[in-house]
């Protein structure tokens, strides 16, 4: 079940004292739109090009405010019929969009030789709970009706990082309760989310960590993401996948670093997902903070293969 190192490289040693060291107002101490601002240029300079593929292409949905955006990814132009993934990008649930999770999927869908669909979502605070789960719902069951169409195939894959993997989970829930929907994503790849709104131990404990997220950045968050709630409230499944039932969900890959706020998150849901009657691979990344596969580390490079690698064989 547990993938975990027991060594930390020396790159990310140096790369989170960086972190730690650097000055300017953490994103909680800011307002939304110089966070967004920020986040936009942090993700410019982490990243470096991708190869460019065969295609990239703009797509809409139907969603219950309006159409939802999306982005196909694929390295080839033509193929025959294979899985398909749905991929919703991280943010904190307040920011990001497509264009800031455009290499992250582009390589996905090189790395995978599948065709990605990542989904925008509506943000808090203009769009608090539950606007983004509405979404990511509608463009789910968009996918699951129509990629027998457009992709000629049934098979669908599912996962996330961050805001991302916990609307994942969100998702799956939801097409399976609201919809009677189980079997159709054969798998689901979570990156270090939070599936306990209520801030599990590891939360509350961080502190003031200045990497990328910490106690204070994840309370903001959670208030706008959820304003006037109380952490009781927060509990209720349909907000903190944690405390849902998780019968009948897919296999699942389960990722967290060591140096992440999230880090409980991660550890309790694998333990919940599996007691429920799914495969479960766990992997405990030494030495990594939140968000570490958006910068060009060397554990990103090796979780990203190892994502690849389980997606591909899962949804096979």
């Amino acid at each position: 079940m547990t993938d975990t190192e027991h060594y930390v490289r020396d790159d990310v040693r140096g790369f989170l004292a960086m972190l730690e060291q650097l000055g300017g107002p953490q994103m909680d101490e800011i307002p939304i739109d110089q966070a967004r601002a920020g986040y936009v240029a942090m993700k410019s300079l982490a990243e470096v090009d991708p190869k460019p593929l065969a295609v990239v292409r703009d797509l809409t949905c139907p969603g219950p405010a309006g159409d939802i955006p999306l982005r196909l990814y694929d390295a080839q132009e033509h193929r025959a019929p294979g899985p398909v993934v749905m991929f919703y990008h991280g943010g904190g649930f307040t920011i990001g969009d497509l264009d800031t999770h455009d290499s992250f999927c582009t390589e996905l869908a090189a790395g995978l030789d599948l065709p990605v669909v990542a989904v925008h979502y509506r943000l808090a605070p203009e769009h608090p709970f539950p606007a983004a789960a509405d979404d990511c719902e509608a463009a789910a069951r968009w996918l699951v009706r129509h990629a027998a169409a457009e992709f000629g195939t049934g098979r669908l894959l599912i996962g996330g990082e961050s805001a991302g993997a916990h609307l994942s989970v969100v998702t799956l829930l939801r097409v399976r309760d609201r919809h009677g929907i189980t079997g159709a994503f054969q798998a689901a790849h979570l990156l270090f989310g939070p599936y306990d709104l209520s801030m599990t131990p590891s939360q509350r404990s961080f502190g003031s960590r200045r990497l990328l997220s910490n106690t204070d950045t994840l309370r903001r968050t959670y208030e706008m993401f959820t304003p006037g709630m109380s952490p009781e409230q927060r509990r209720d499944p349909e907000i903190s996948p944690l405390f849902a039932d998780l019968a009948g969900l897919p296999p699942a890959r389960i990722v967290v670093g060591t140096e992440d706020p999230l880090r409980d998150d991660s550890l309790f849901l694998a333990q919940r997902w599996q007691a429920a009657g799914a495969p479960v691979q766990l992997g405990v990344v030494a030495g990594a903070m939140h968000g570490f596969t958006l910068f060009p580390l060397t554990i990103t490079e090796r979780e990203l293969r190892r994502g690849q690698d389980f997606l591909s064989t899962t949804g096979r």
